[in-house]
């Protein structure tokens, strides 16, 4: 019996989630200082870029993969090698005209951005943009969720780039696609498979009698996390944040905070870096609700926070390996500080109780569903009420990257947005930065910018608040 590699019910779900108004995928908006990109006539190296991605393929080979369903549902679809693979297909260069600003360079992002990716290809794209200002040149960049998580994202870019301005040359073997699988057969491997499984049908009795004593302890984990889910009420209170997407066109904005500032508040008031994060976003979104008269003393948002659990073991293996925690907000309180305590309070609570654990737990549940009830319940997620936005943290290299000797500067990440979360709010580290990509629905969001001036003041109030409780010596 073949075996094929297969996709998660995590994995295939961001696949029944999609909608035109709702791409599931994930992005990054980098900019490198240009050098080493442009020849000794300013042209950029395009098949230079080209050869180089080519010939690292081999240490990601699900970017030369495709999606191939199996007939009648009756499995989570498979990923098989494009036969028709070409490579110029997903890298690709564009120019801004001039000046090359940075708005103009937002506006392409966005465009971009707003387009489902092919999936009779494999489900990833890198656009190279020459043109800015100073010499820059930027990389917007797109994956499918179900090709990579944040962590796995990240395992990629360093995969793609070097961490010395010297390129590293890989010997790359040869490649041959592999044929595609008979529809038919996969059908019958696929049903072979789930039978023979230890999970299958086969094998129920026997795991009647093998797993009880588990079993306890996995129904005594869930209870716990689902009772932290429920910390402060289990539906989300209904603001402008979860009005429905209306279309398909997107604004994103850029914030950059000094992870050295987030390292003081922590060393100032305690708590994790999240911990500060989330406060930091929290002051924002305080100010947005406000100008948009919603903000109440008592107003307390729910937070999507979507945790790593891959090991070192699985580094490079893509697909997503993720849980969540579920995080109260408390964007009425207006002083920082309590808001931040409120945020560490809750956040070691939800650790107690292994929340994360808990809903990791949870999503493996998923396993055992038919992909058929898998597809509804995907679709019922577009009319979730138990959060009002997504905030994830993918901690970045601190060294920096580079792309044929050009150096990275600055690069912001994006998550998408579902059915009735507007805002996506995703935050990477790099070289001593937190960058921060903010993502919402352009025809309910033309106050981004309110957003992203209250979320730069409210990490400045927080640092300065720190260095008030710190003695001079400690900073």
């Amino acid at each position: 019996m073949a075996n094929y590699d297969r996709l998660t019910s995590l994995d295939a779900s961001f696949l029944r989630l999609e909608r035109l108004e709702t791409p599931m995928h994930v992005g990054a908006l980098s900019v490198f200082d240009g050098v080493g990109l442009v020849d000794a006539d300013g042209r950029f190296r395009i098949n230079d870029v080209i050869d180089l991605v080519q010939s690292r393929l081999h240490l990601i080979p699900r970017f030369r993969k495709i999606i191939q369903s199996v007939p009648l549902d009756a499995a989570e679809p498979i990923w098989v090698d494009d036969a028709r693979f070409d490579i110029g297909y997903h890298v690709r260069l564009t120019a801004l005209p001039t000046p090359g600003s940075r708005d103009q360079l937002l506006a392409l992002f966005e465009r971009i951005q707003s387009q489902l990716l092919d999936r009779s290809r494999p489900l990833w794209e890198l656009w190279f943009v020459e043109g800015l200002e100073d010499g820059h040149i930027a990389l917007i960049q797109k994956t499918h969720h179900a090709l990579v998580d944040g962590v796995s994202g990240v395992d990629v870019a360093t995969v793609l780039f070097d961490f010395s301005p010297r390129t590293t040359v890989v010997e790359a073997p040869d490649w041959q696609p592999q044929p595609a699988p008979n529809p038919a057969r996969l059908l019958i491997d696929s049903v072979q498979n789930t039978l023979a499984s230890p999970r299958g049908a086969i094998n129920a009795a026997r795991r009647a009698v093998e797993v009880p004593v588990r079993a306890v302890n996995q129904v005594s984990e869930l209870v716990r996390s689902i009772s932290s889910m429920a910390t402060g009420g289990v539906m989300a209170p209904r603001t402008s944040l979860n009005t429905p997407v209306v279309g398909r066109s997107r604004r994103f904005a850029l914030v950059r905070v000094s992870l050295d500032d987030v390292k003081t508040t922590r060393r100032a008031f305690g708590g994790t870096i999240n911990d500060v994060i989330l406060a930091g976003v929290g002051g924002g979104l305080a100010r947005l609700l406000e100008a948009r008269r919603e903000l109440t003393p008592d107003l307390v948002l729910k937070v999507f926070c979507p945790v790593s659990v891959r090991d070192d073991s699985e580094r490079m293996a893509l697909g997503n390996r993720i849980s969540a925690m579920f995080v109260p907000l408390a964007v009425g309180e207006p002083d920082p500080v309590t808001r931040l305590q409120g945020v560490q309070a809750t956040t070691d609570d939800l650790k107690e109780r292994e929340q994360a654990l808990g809903a990791a737990a949870l999503l493996d549940l998923t396993q055992y569903a038919a992909p058929t009830i898998l597809g509804l319940a995907a679709r019922l997620l577009h009319h979730q009420p138990f959060v009002n936005l997504v905030c994830t943290n993918v901690p970045g290299p601190q060294t920096p990257l580079y792309c044929m000797g050009s150096r990275l500067i600055e690069a912001y990440p994006m998550v998408p947005l579902t059915r009735n979360l507007n805002l996506g709010v995703a935050i990477l580290s790099y070289c001593g930065q937190l960058n921060i990509g903010l993502l919402g629905d352009r025809d309910l969001w033309p106050d981004m910018e309110v957003l992203a001036a209250g979320i730069e003041d409210s990490f400045t109030e927080l640092t300065k608040r720190a260095h008030e409780e710190l003695p001079a010596t400690s900073q």
